[in-house]
């Protein structure tokens, strides 16, 4: 999710690793429905860079803002329904403490708090890497609001990097929701992004995000176009 308004970190180190043998996006593939080369060759990808930002829950929105509080739109962002709120939280690790976080709607079930790496040394947090939703073994962090603050037991991420994309064009492309991919990019810090996780939902738009320290990493802007290649 896009973020703003909040200052940029220096980039630590990224994370790659390898492919699987069996990723349907191969030329090779037997099926008659995977994609060919050509056909990936077309599907371009825009990029959208997510920085630091909470999701609340109901319970902690009513504590950190007063109950009944609501949040207030400040921006649309790519994905349908999503939201920047004008309203900010600060974060309070063990060591140091974040200002003016963002917080995008709506609000969830569940309070996750996405940080970069950088971030999480300065917090003093070891944040695992994760797809958003997933919380386990998430690290705690404290939220201080206006009207209160709430200590989270867990909730603390660094979001895995992934490709939102509509159901029907997954499908044209031989791509499966939860499927990881690689994408190629262009440029001055050309290169390949590896284990990039694909999220496939009717209501997506298509995009891919990063996170500020990958696309600091890559020279990569918002709508900056990256290929899936396998």
């Amino acid at each position: 999710m896009n973020e703003i308004n909040s200052p940029i970190l220096p980039t630590p180190q990224q994370m790659t690793a390898e492919q699987t043998d069996d990723n349907p996006l191969s030329a090779s593939a037997a099926d008659s429905n995977s994609p060919t080369a050509d056909s990936l060759a077309a599907l371009m990808v825009p990029v959208g860079i997510s920085n630091r930002h909470v999701h609340l829950s109901r319970e902690d929105m009513d504590t950190l803002f007063g109950s009944g509080s609501s949040l207030t739109r400040l921006k649309a962002v790519k994905q349908p329904g999503q939201f920047a709120a004008e309203e900010t939280v600060t974060l309070k690790g063990p060591k140091k403490e974040i200002n003016h976080v963002r917080i995008l709607g709506p609000l969830r079930s569940e309070t996750q708090i996405e940080i970069s790496v950088a971030d999480s040394f300065v917090l003093g947090v070891d944040a695992p890497i994760k797809m958003s939703g997933d919380l386990a073994d998430s690290c705690p962090i404290e939220i201080i609001g206006p009207e209160g603050r709430v200590s989270k037991p867990g909730g603390v991420i660094v979001a895995w990097r992934h490709i939102h994309i509509p159901s029907d064009m997954a499908a044209k492309y031989g791509l499966t929701d939860g499927q990881e991919v690689s994408v190629q990019i262009e440029g001055d810090r050309a290169g390949i992004m590896q284990r990039v996780m694909v999220r496939a939902t009717e209501t997506s738009a298509l995009e891919i995000h990063v996170d500020v320290e990958e696309a600091n990493a890559y020279g990569l802007k918002n709508d900056s176009l990256v290929k899936v290649v396998k």
